[in-house]
């Protein structure tokens, strides 16, 4: 049980009391009586509407279900449908044209596109990995991944293999020439590297050829026989380090030890879906994390591959420039903070009444109060914003609420208005549906829009529950109601004014051991208009980056300003399954797959607090797994519970066949508890089953409830 300290009327965790008034007040203008009084005023002033918010909610989601079951799915009456979702309040007035009046924000995000991290703050280690990703190795992203073939003589083995070095110095050759291009020769063909009269010149056995561009020389340092060289392209830097004492540089016919690519521009760090935060304890670890990346503090030791490692946040890197002046790149991502949404509450601070208050508005008190120490040092943000991501909002309501929280937020800590910026998560169909007034709503503060297409299949799945059995999953994502999904998202973010002020942003992708696949696929991100996509590590990262030196996605916004906005009928247009269409084993497999993924991930998540990690399928790929996926495959299932496609039996005998698949995926992990022989106790093969079980009833089909719940009985013992 909590121990709990009275501040301002509010009931406090005795233990984050502490944290915010030794750790995260101290440093700052603010004094403990100012935020614990405005905190109060917050909770009295937005609790209310927040249960009204909710409500709101199922209310809508109850008409919705009765529709479908006196007309069936949309296909009968895709008019009269989005007549009644119009009736209902569902569908609000779009707003006249307009531009968002955002100010003061970063370069990162509003002039310079690249891939975009997101990690979870809980674990610093991974939290320092992706602050620092801003830059990386090109030849190790190569030379580590599937992106260069790994069989046959280009195997990597234990020892370097020179067949495979020269191969990715063929890659990087490509990459230089398309990118920063020698007057008529290959950068394969080159001897050496030198700074000439302010000009980068390459030796070749034709003669000293330039630069095509020789403005993209930016800058230079020059130290012990090492040259680094930067060139700048699409507003992105990337460093030649030329070096023949290097091992890798004396194998490299102009001695090119390595290309370093500015590569995650920006990255969220996270407090929702890839965190497992169930109370005090775990919030201020994550507030901790967050404000030690805030103050520069943040540090880390840990063990890899037998030595020990410690870590600490990197400095801006300093050059000089070809006028001889000084040239400072930032060394760090810069950094955003994703706070939960507006569903959650918890128990570290309970209001007047003895209630747990949202955990999304403590977030944005706390989340926001670690980042004043940034303001003093403007390490991070350099004109001094705060950037919030909020995910899972319905509507524009829910938009200007969050707006409304972070504006009562920067007057109980003496911040001028707007200086909290709003990240939109367009992950939610109500939020899809009515894009255009969400932007609206946070026109002063917007800084992105980003589809979450994972979140976003969750929510359309229970939104039409009563419509129909769902199709299978990988039908799903053929589906056309997707593209008219993704391509609304950057439409109406181009009819908003945001290219060249805010983001764009698409989502992850899953797979961080297939890059060669990446390669050929995101680069669809960039020339759909997108500044920027999730990326699942930092070498990731770098091999995307290279994405957008391919792509002007500047242009590419241009060329699709003019393009046809998808309607309503389009993103409403999921069909619904033929059952009969489907055989038995078709069924078993479908069940298998989700119920293998379910298990996976929450067995880590409710017995060790992993809240993000390389789940393997149930053919042994690995994927990164979140409550986004989970929602998915939980709301699939319980979805053909409903409309008889499996029975409650089958699912039961399917998940205690995964619980034995999983329990073997996860037998060299020593803090794993096998879930099979063991169904009576295991709570976390209880919650696994409860998400599907309870699936219809959960709200909007979240699995934070029942992962919360089932995570604090562990904890608790």
């Amino acid at each position: 049980m909590s121990a709990y300290v009275m501040r301002a009327g509010l009931q406090v965790d005795e233990q984050l009391a502490k944290f915010i008034e030794s750790e995260a007040l101290p440093g700052t203008d603010v004094g403990a009586e100012p935020f614990w009084s405005g905190l109060a005023r917050l909770v009295d002033e937005a609790m209310p509407r927040n249960r009204a918010l909710l409500e709101k909610r199922d209310a809508l989601q109850t008409k919705i279900d009765d529709w479908h079951a006196a007309n069936g799915p949309v296909a009968s009456d895709p008019a009269g449908y989005e007549a009644f979702l119009r009736e209902i309040g569902y569908l609000v007035d779009e707003p006249g044209d307009f531009e968002i009046e955002t100010t003061g924000l970063d370069p990162e995000i509003a002039s310079i596109c690249g891939p975009q991290l997101v990690v979870p703050v809980s674990n610093a280690r991974y939290a320092l990995n992706a602050a620092n990703a801003r830059w990386g190795s090109l030849y190790d992203a190569l030379y580590g991944t599937d992106a260069i073939a790994q069989s046959g003589d280009l195997a990597p083995g234990k020892q370097y293999n020179p067949t495979r070095g020269a191969a990715v110095f063929l890659k990087v050759a490509e990459f230089l020439d398309g990118a920063f291009p020698l007057n008529g020769i290959s950068h394969a063909r080159a001897l050496a590297y030198a700074i000439e009269d302010n000009r980068l010149i390459a030796e070749t056995s034709e003669g000293a050829i330039g630069l095509a561009d020789p403005a993209q020389l930016v800058g230079c340092r020059d130290e012990h026989g090492c040259k680094e060289i930067v060139l700048r392209h699409n507003g992105l830097h990337i460093e030649m380090v030329v070096d023949r004492s290097h091992p890798i540089g004396s194998t490299h016919p102009a001695g090119l030890a390595d290309v370093i690519l500015e590569s995650a521009l920006t990255t969220i760090q996270d407090c929702e879906d890839s965190v497992a935060a169930v109370d005090a304890a775990d919030k201020i670890d994550v507030y901790r994390n967050w404000l030690g990346l805030m103050d520069g503090t943040l540090e880390d030791t840990f063990e890899k591959g037998g030595m020990r490692v410690h870590r600490t946040l990197n400095k801006d890197r300093v050059y000089v420039g070809p006028d001889g002046k000084p040239l400072s790149l930032k060394g760090r991502s810069l950094l955003l903070v994703r706070n939960v949404g507006h569903l959650m509450t918890t128990d570290a601070v309970l209001d007047a009444d003895g209630k747990p208050i949202g955990e999304g508005i403590l977030d944005a008190a706390v989340t926001s109060l670690c980042a004043l120490h940034d303001r003093l040092t403007r390490l991070n943000s350099r004109t001094g914003s705060i950037y919030i991501v909020k995910p899972k909002m319905h509507g524009p309501e829910e938009v200007a609420f969050a707006c409304d929280i972070f504006g009562t937020v920067e007057t109980f800590l003496g911040l001028k208005k707007n200086s909290i910026k709003i990240g939109i998560m367009d992950e939610e169909r109500r939020t899809s549906a009515n894009l255009k007034a969400c932007v609206h709503a946070a026109r002063e503060r917007v800084f992105f829009i980003n589809t979450g297409f994972l979140d976003r299949t969750g929510d359309e799945i229970h939104t039409s529950m009563a419509a129909g059995p769902v199709l299978r999953k990988d039908q799903i994502k053929a589906e056309k109601w997707i593209q008219a999904y993704e391509d609304r998202n950057v439409m109406i973010g181009l009819a908003c004014g945001m290219s060249g002020k805010a983001q764009i942003g698409k989502g992850m992708w899953a797979t961080p051991d297939n890059m060669a696949d990446m390669l050929k696929t995101k680069i669809g991100h960039p020339n759909a208009g997108a500044n920027c996509a999730w990326v699942p590590s930092p070498t990731a990262a770098v091999l995307h980056a290279t994405h957008y030196h391919q792509v002007d996605v500047f242009a590419a916004q241009k060329r699709r300003h003019n393009e046809a906005t998808p309607g309503l009928g389009e993103l409403f247009s999921m069909p619904v399954l033929d059952p009969s269409s489907l055989s038995n084993s078709e069924k078993r497999r479908e069940l298998e797959n989700n119920a293998q993924g379910i298990l996976g991930y929450v067995v880590r998540w409710v017995d060790q607090g992993v809240g993000c990690s390389k789940v393997p399928d149930i053919n042994n790929v690995g994927l990164m797994e979140d409550r986004a996926t989970l929602r998915i495959s939980s709301q699939h299932i319980a979805n053909w519970l409903k409309h008889g496609v499996v029975t409650e039996e089958m699912v039961h005998d399917c998940f205690e066949r995964m619980a034995v698949v999983v329990d073997g995926q996860n037998q060299g992990d020593p803090l794993y508890q096998p879930m099979a022989g063991n169904f009576d106790n295991s709570i976390a093969y209880k919650a696994a089953l409860e998400l599907v079980l309870q699936g219809t009833v959960q709200p909007s089909g979240y699995t934070e409830p029942v992962l919360h719940a089932m995570r604090a009985r562990v904890k608790t013992g």
